[in-house]
């Protein structure tokens, strides 16, 4: 929609956030209507109208089975929409959409050929949509202010209810009867005041039962859950307005018992996730320490060098953990990950080298599963190390970039570069433990070879789905 306006219309930017609030809400709009609903837009140069948005009720056969999104209507083929557009008045089941002192859309209605009316339910589904309809031309439906605890909404057929201006139920659907049982009540609801009937069957003591309360009696739009022991159920509510005056509410009402409970069972995962990572980064970080307790009294400066890369790479593998221990969902930020590992190799740096090299990073990525971020975190711990050891290096960079469906990893260095017919295979430890990650879990590339600046440079390469 947003794309279709801003080529082919002048709409403001806050014009076009008005149809996008209509366009979240109008479901609710074609399930009453027994409608399917098209919103057209004027052109730019007022030659005809454009459909960007068209929405199917889902209590009622479709009448406009074809898609007609980003078509173009020329002024006369559909009278009633350009009558509508120019008087700013509803025309034969086109209604005007004003913003300020213009109008800036027209929802055209298509209701089924045959009228399905034949009950009360589906008298007051076509009442209640008369009122929102007309509320719609006013602009006051949807609501500019709303309470909204949840991001659902309830439909139609989940449950309806009418109050009237006292906030006593005028009409209940079956469902609507049905998931107010579900919490406890066994009493008729029609006749009586919904708000102290909601009271007596929530049981949340927070600060959301004032605002339950107002919905509850018609007084706020808003979305909050009527929760006790027995279930859950999600209620909205639209307050029913004409001319400023509120006259009623509509009440829909949608049973959420077992989609809260499956919400709260993951939240419970999530957390018992997070305390996991967190054990395993403090056990990990105790066996650091005692390497390099065990480091200190070690006599011989090889033995000193090995339990310092130990300590290193339990430590880059402790940084993967802590920071999956506070973040929510299974993808680490990588660029907090390269920061903590320069930091690490700043401490450790006195065990290879007489003074502390310079490191930085450039560059960024996105977040990345654990899966890559533990093998990759290791790796290039190991490139630094190796560039602070061997190539004695007193200016680092980690250079990163993503994009083309892969991460890139570069580290440079100003050491001594390496030797005439250097393979990886005849290296140490560090870079084949590098090969190997590279080539095996991250399923990429390692290059190493001479910078033509001088010193080092390093380059790993690996898939990573575009963000």
């Amino acid at each position: 929609m947003a794309k279709l306006a801003s080529e082919r219309t002048d709409l403001t930017d806050a014009e076009i956030d008005r149809l996008r609030a209509i366009v979240g809400e109008w479901p609710l709009l074609a399930d009453l209507a027994l409608s399917d609903l098209v919103l057209w837009l004027p052109t730019w140069n007022e030659g005809g109208l454009v459909a960007v948005a068209q929405v199917r009720p889902t209590t009622a056969p479709t009448r406009v089975s074809e898609n007609l999104i980003g078509d173009f209507a020329p002024r006369g083929r559909f009278p009633s929409l350009d009558r509508a557009l120019v008087f700013g008045q509803c025309v034969e089941h086109a209604y005007p959409v004003h913003f300020g002192d213009r109008v800036i859309a027209v929802v055209a209605r298509h209701s089924s050929k045959q009228p399905r009316v034949a009950g009360k339910l589906e008298e007051i589904y076509l009442q209640t949509a008369d009122d929102l309809l007309r509320m719609l031309v006013d602009g006051t439906f949807p609501a500019l202010t709303v309470i909204d605890e949840f991001a659902d909404s309830p439909r139609v057929g989940d449950g309806l209810i009418r109050l009237d201006v006292n906030g006593v139920v005028t009409y209940s659907s079956p469902n609507a009867v049905s998931a107010v049982h579900r919490l406890g009540l066994a009493t008729e609801l029609v006749g009586k005041e919904l708000k102290p009937i909601i009271a007596h069957l929530s049981r949340r003591p927070t600060p959301m039962d004032e605002t339950l309360m107002q919905i509850a009696s018609g007084q706020a739009a808003g979305r909050a859950d009527i929760e006790n022991n027995v279930a859950t159920v999600l209620l909205q509510g639209i307050p029913l307005q004409s001319h400023g005056q509120v006259f009623g509410s509509l009440v829909l009402l949608r049973d959420v018992t077992d989609i809260r409970g499956r919400e709260r069972a993951l939240l419970s995962k999530d957390a018992t996730i997070r305390e996991i990572h967190h054990r395993v980064k403090n056990n990990l970080q105790t066996v650091a320490a005692l390497l390099r307790l065990q480091g200190r009294r070690a006599e011989s400066a090889e033995t000193k060098a090995a339990l310092g890369e130990a300590e290193l790479r339990v430590g880059a593998i402790a940084v993967v953990h802590e920071i999956l221990s506070r973040d929510t969902g299974e993808s680490v930020a990588f660029d907090e990950v390269i920061d903590r590992i320069i930091g690490l190799m700043g401490e450790l740096a006195p065990v290879y080298a007489l003074t502390a090299p310079l490191i930085s990073r450039v560059g960024s990525c996105s977040a990345l599963p654990s899966e890559q971020a533990t093998p990759l975190a290791m790796s290039i711990s190991e490139l630094l190390q190796n560039a602070i050891e061997h190539a004695h290096a007193t200016v680092i960079t980690v250079e990163l970039t993503q994009g083309a469906g892969q991460v890139r990893v570069v580290v440079r260095d100003d050491g001594i570069g390496l030797p005439d017919g250097f393979e990886v295979a005849d290296a140490g430890l560090g870079l084949q433990i590098v090969q190997s990650l590279a080539t095996g879990e991250l399923r990429g590339n390692f290059l190493i070879g001479n910078d033509e600046a001088g010193g080092a440079v390093a380059c790993l390469e690996i898939p990573h789905p575009v963000p």
